[in-house]
């Protein structure tokens, strides 16, 4: 695969593991320069060099409007202008009851999972808008459409990011700017390392889960579209 001319460089958050690295791996591998984003600063810098390239590791709170400020002058910086592309992976998954869930719980699943997409979305468009170029995947989830029990802030995270896809889709149309939601069902991450199941776990065991590999592919297989075609959508689960 090589990379679409309207694809020289990209943002990837929660690039440090699961998704977000294997995303930033098919990236690099494309020919792309990718700027991996988390928390994280000795892992990211081990998975940059990894990468090579010119892959740049740029440790950040992405809840913090001053970090995705410091964030995005520091690819600036290296890539001569904002990224091609952004993924907004970055996510956090707290399967509780509601009545169980904390008011913390909720409100950092909120600014993790739709917060953080806003502000990197928001620093990044206005100049997007200028060039009539730029592309902006965020990855959902199968609880963006359906609802379960136990995933109260998960599930109003997931609806708002669709929400705000489908808006950025309709005020984009026609730009020349990107957008395009990737919605997988559960997949295989250390994100389930540290989660506390609820005593009705209805998940599938991890085996059975889509692998962060698959989801990678769909992205990166939705990045290189020639520039001309927008692929709005793309719903995964596991066969």
């Amino acid at each position: 695969m090589t990379a679409d001319q309207a694809v020289r460089t990209a943002l990837v958050t929660g690039a440090s593991r699961g998704i977000g690295l294997a995303i930033a791996r098919l990236l690099a591998a494309s020919g792309v320069r990718v700027a991996l984003v988390a928390r994280s600063a000795a892992e990211l810098s081990a998975h940059a060099a990894e990468l090579g390239g010119g892959a740049l590791a740029v440790p950040a709170d992405v809840t913090s409007a001053a970090d995705v400020a410091r964030v995005i002058s520091a690819t600036r910086d290296a890539f001569g202008d904002v990224p091609d592309l952004l993924v907004n992976t970055a996510g956090i998954f707290v399967p509780k009851p509601l009545h169980v869930l904390t008011a913390d719980e909720f409100e950092r699943t909120i600014q993790v999972n739709l917060v953080a997409p806003f502000l990197l979305l928001r620093a990044v468009l206005p100049r997007w808008r200028e060039l009539g170029r730029g592309h902006a995947i965020t990855i959902g989830s199968i609880v963006d459409r359906t609802i379960f029990a136990d995933n109260g802030a998960y599930s109003a995270s997931k609806f708002g990011a669709r929400g705000m896809h489908e808006v950025l889709r309709a005020e984009t149309k026609g730009t020349g700017v990107r957008a395009t939601l990737v919605a997988p069902s559960s997949t295989d991450t250390p994100i389930w390392d540290s989660v506390d199941l609820p005593a009705s776990n209805r998940y599938p065991p991890r085996e059975r889960m889509l692998s962060a590999q698959a989801v990678a592919e769909a992205v990166v297989w939705a990045a290189m579209r020639p520039s001309s075609v927008n692929v709005d959508e793309l719903r995964l689960s596991a066969s």
